[in-house]
């Protein structure tokens, strides 16, 4: 007879409740993925609005002026006074903002549940998922782009547990050399 230690007796009785939990953590966890997405490109949006808001009076200003918005930026940055050649670096900035955060928003839009992840790191803008994480609201997803999330959550969680955690402890829990217990029957 193999006498097993109480410890790998307890974790034998317990792996199909953790393979289970592992497998409904994993899932919940990834399904957040499509949520987030959703909540950083509103933010995003949010963001893009603004920074467009905030070009068109530029725009106006260089229209009144007779000059095209990228000349007019120039000739504002080489004024020798700094307030306008600041507020020049200024109109610099909004137009390369404006571009980066509308590629971000195409790239996010047009991709696929598959290259969706690849997207948002591509074009990640750190200031936007940091604020997004602040105030992000979990929700169950209940479109088909969640349910492959969780589906990826489930396997990767069910990986993790099973090959960083169940075969770790199963060595080093597992069946242990015992002695013989032996028997004798006394009789009376």
């Amino acid at each position: 007879m193999i006498l097993r230690r109480p410890a790998a007796i307890a974790f034998a009785a317990s792996e199909g409740f953790l393979d289970r939990l592992a497998c409904v953590i994993g899932a919940v966890c990834a399904a957040q993925g499509p949520e987030f997405f959703q909540q950083y490109l509103q933010r995003l949006g949010g963001h893009l609005d603004e920074a467009r808001r905030q070009l068109a009076g530029f725009e106006q200003a260089a229209h009144a002026a007779g000059k095209p918005l990228d000349d007019f930026a120039t000739d504002v940055v080489a004024n020798p006074d700094p307030g306008l050649a600041k507020l020049g670096a200024s109109i610099q900035d909004t137009i390369e903002r404006v571009d980066e955060l509308t590629a971000a928003q195409h790239a996010l839009v047009d991709a696929s549940v598959w290259t969706r992840p690849f997207a948002f790191l591509g074009h990640l803008q750190t200031d936007i998922a940091r604020a997004t994480l602040q105030v992000f609201k979990p929700a169950v997803p209940t479109t088909m782009e969640g349910a492959f999330y969780a589906a990826v959550g489930v396997a990767l969680a069910f990986s993790v547990w099973h090959f960083a955690i169940r075969l770790p402890v199963r060595r080093f829990l597992g069946p242990t050399e015992g002695r013989k217990v032996k028997s004798k029957l006394v009789s009376a």
